[in-house]
């Protein structure tokens, strides 16, 4: 794939740290244990010999639509157990990847994985639904880091989703390692179908933006530029007031989930 080679000049040490701190940064600590989930099965995906990927299936039923989701970058699988119940409740199954060297996944990720991984991923998870005769009502969810694999999927599989959800998204990707990047390497993403912004004119599936509206590590501006370059007719976004990064879903529990319930009933 083109985009491998492509990324591959942002697999740099100093960046690595920066995207995926579970691994990478000797200042990161994570109280949550990488045993075995509590409510949910939980499945492995190759996505090269020797390399799998930890993955956590929570359900509410085979009739029910499924979202296959991506989490930030501070986050594993495992931390999902709490959240997943609220899925539950609105009537949706939610499947959560994780990134290699995350939770129970083998391998350190870069740049070039996260992306390339994201496809091997899917087709796991569609073949998933398939054995296990699940309803194929999919649905696409990416949160911060996590909006780039979503995005390339509905980039890529359209067809195969009934919507797009992006939450905590930057439609500039990479924007934040800009710093440690020279002027051509910047302009190179610049130039070349990189940007989020730039993949998702072409994604027509419906779709949701959620965002803070005092995000301070992606701010509200790249959300709001998202659903401006969104190529869907069936576009909506949805700021919440007060909330930063990362106390988003807290601060707007009821709006958050109203949202996505009701975003996923009206296009299943």
């Amino acid at each position: 794939m083109s985009h491998e080679i492509a990324l591959s000049f942002l697999d740099r040490p100093e960046i690595l740290e920066i995207i995926f701190p579970v691994v990478y940064s000797p200042f990161y600590f994570s109280s949550v244990s990488a045993n075995s989930l509590s409510s949910a099965t939980t499945h492995f995906i190759e996505v090269e010999e020797g390399i799998r990927i930890g993955c956590g299936f929570w359900t509410r039923g085979k009739k029910f639509p499924t979202v296959l989701y991506f989490h930030g970058n501070g986050e594993t699988v495992r931390d999902h157990d709490w959240i997943a119940k609220f899925y539950i409740q609105i009537g949706v199954n939610l499947f959560v990847a994780d990134y290699r060297g995350y939770g129970l996944s083998d391998g350190k990720p870069t740049i070039t994985s996260l992306i390339r991984d994201s496809h091997t991923i899917f087709r796991g998870f569609k073949k998933l639904i398939e054995e296990g005769e699940y309803e194929p009502k999919l649905f696409l969810m990416g949160r911060s880091l996590g909006n780039i694999p979503a995005v390339e999927l509905a980039y890529h599989y359209q067809e195969e989703f009934k919507g797009l959800i992006v939450e905590s998204g930057s439609a500039n990707t990479f924007r934040r390692l800009w710093g440690y990047l020279d002027s051509s390497e910047r302009e190179r993403l610049s130039r070349e179908k990189f940007l989020n912004k730039e993949k998702i004119k072409s994604v027509l599936i419906p779709t949701c933006i959620i965002h803070g509206e005092r995000d301070q590590i992606i701010p509200v501006q790249e959300g709001l530029e998202l659903y401006e370059n969104s190529g869907a007719a069936d576009k909506d976004i949805l700021i919440i007031s007060g909330a930063d990064h990362n106390d988003l879903m807290i601060r707007g529990h009821g709006q958050y989930f109203t949202k996505i319930e009701d975003f996923v009933k009206r296009n299943s």
